[in-house]
């Protein structure tokens, strides 16, 4: 336990101590998130946030992981971790392809794939199917660590939401690492959460600092291998007390606010005739902020809806793995409907002066209502 909360104290100090010099060299050196149709903020940010991130992370980890005996393969994710910051930290200096980012993700998953021993080859009776053949959990692997990573870089539009999100999450993940005695993965969940909870004080509206890609890739890759080791490790020949036979659904239910939200907008785009990866404002903290709420309240919301999940999670695990999934997505998807019922609504009262921030099929529906 000493090491865990060493390991907590060491990435929020380094943070603490190491934002305000980077935002320093980030202001001198012009290195700015500059406001566009895209954005949400209209003042120039500094968005070098992730490399305090990462170096806290990665200092806490170094100096207090491996005297708890962590895993000897644990070079490989940080070798992974190193690669994407790095192309994360050029895509938020001088912008990256989209098709090198993906390239970059697949590179270092299959690192952490074939390196570390990340393999989700197990489906704990989702759908009725358990064991799955080596191909297809590892093109199943691959797939869903780019898929959260990538989620978590979706939520990144508010001040506060990724960091206390993410900070949430890695807390989860960590104590029940701790609970079955994963003493490594716990000092490296705890040096996550740390180091988030450390940007979160000058993340935390009005943002001075955002965590740009190199942050939030990073950190949502991080949580995706988090999440596949809490699988692996209530797999079926797991022999813990503490063992939750329905892992998968479980975690899903801990990482519903970037997977659900990320889910939603593709389907959107798909249904609106978009390409998925088409940016757009429809994600849920979007419409929390049309309808009225300040950047406060919405993250301050998403974390109550967050921790509602991971304590309801908690309830039902030892329900099936179907069950959970059914009431988990049945309950994300009524939640999400709230704020775009309460916008629809308000549309069909009030004048809205910035049509540009309203979504195409919302504006057709405002049209529609000054029509008749």
């Amino acid at each position: 336990m000493q090491n865990i909360i060493l390991s907590f104290l060491t990435s929020l100090l380094i943070v603490i101590f190491g934002i305000p010099s980077i935002i320093t060299v980030a202001k001198l050196k012009g290195l700015y998130d500059k406001p566009d149709f895209r954005k949400i903020h209209t003042n120039k940010i500094p968005r070098l946030g992730g490399l305090a991130i990462i170096a806290g992370f990665s200092i806490a980890v170094s100096l207090w992981g491996v005297s708890v005996g962590m895993d000897t393969r644990l070079q490989y994710l940080q070798a992974a971790v190193i690669i994407l910051f790095f192309s994360g930290l050029k895509d938020d200096i001088v912008i990256l392809s989209p098709m090198k980012k993906l390239g970059t993700q697949i590179v270092v998953t299959l690192i952490t794939v074939f390196g570390e021993g990340i393999l989700l080859n197990n489906f704990h009776g989702l759908l009725g199917i358990h064991a799955i053949p080596d191909w297809f959990a590892y093109a199943l692997t691959v797939f869903t660590i780019i898929v959260i990573t990538n989620s978590f870089n979706l939520i990144d539009g508010v001040d506060g939401l990724a960091g206390g999100v993410g900070f949430i999450i890695s807390v989860t993940f960590g104590l029940w690492f701790n609970h079955i005695e994963q003493i490594g993965w716990s000092v490296m969940a705890f040096g996550l959460a740390g180091a988030l909870l450390g940007f979160l004080v000058f993340n935390f509206n009005p943002a001075k600092i955002f965590m740009g890609d190199s942050g939030s890739l990073c950190t949502g890759f991080l949580l995706s291998v988090f999440a596949i080791k809490f699988i692996q490790f209530n797999g079926p020949e797991a022999v813990s007390a503490f063992k939750i036979s329905a892992s998968p659904a479980i975690a899903i239910a801990i990482l519903i606010i970037p997977l659900f939200d990320t889910l939603r907008v593709f389907i959107l785009r798909v249904l609106n005739k978009k390409s998925p990866f088409a940016a757009d404002k429809n994600h849920i903290h979007h419409y929390l902020l049309r309808i009225g709420l300040s950047h406060r309240e919405v993250s301050l919301i998403m974390y109550s809806v967050n921790i509602s999940f991971v304590a309801l999670a908690y309830l039902l695990q030892d329900s099936s793995t179907n069950m959970i999934m059914l009431i988990v997505g049945g309950l994300a998807w009524i939640l999400s409907q709230v704020p775009v019922y309460m916008f629809n609504h308000k549309l069909q009262d009030l004048e809205v002066e910035n049509e540009d921030l309203i979504p195409d099929d919302l504006l057709k529906q405002k049209k529609h209502f000054h029509e008749n």
